[in-house]
């Protein structure tokens, strides 16, 4: 049987929503939309760069809690509500994907929340099941 589990980050959106961070399904991770708060303080920077770094390491927990690392990721989507965001936020995206190069989108669209600026969504492979 293939396993399959939730990963939590203990934000309370996960609680209220009803969704986990990420979902480990196989060899397969699905990582959730996550956005720039920091889940310990449920803050969350009004910098679209500081808030994609924190979308990175929010990312970057919940891939290791699943057993991979951001080596492992196959895709990712970047959200955003203002297209003009997007290219302030290269270099710290470069810094986590440029090496692995997934396949990528960008979309604009709002988000649930007015202070959130970016939302990243991410899916892996781990290297074993």
């Amino acid at each position: 049987m293939t396993e399959r589990r939730a990963v939590l980050s203990g934000s309370t959106f996960e609680e209220q929503i009803g969704y986990a961070r990420a979902v480990v399904d196989g060899d397969r991770v699905h990582v959730s939309g996550t956005t720039g708060f920091d889940y310990a303080t449920m803050t969350i920077s009004d910098d679209v760069v500081e808030q994609a770094g924190q979308c990175l390491r929010n990312i970057g927990a919940a891939l290791a809690e699943a057993g991979c690392t951001f080596a492992d990721v196959v895709r990712v989507r970047y959200l955003l509500p203002d297209r003009a965001d997007f290219e302030p936020c290269w270099p710290v995206l470069r810094r986590a994907f440029g090496e692995v190069r997934p396949a990528a989108t960008m979309m604009v669209c709002g988000l649930a929340d007015p202070r959130m600026r970016i939302e990243i969504e991410a899916y892996a492979r781990r290297a074993t099941a």
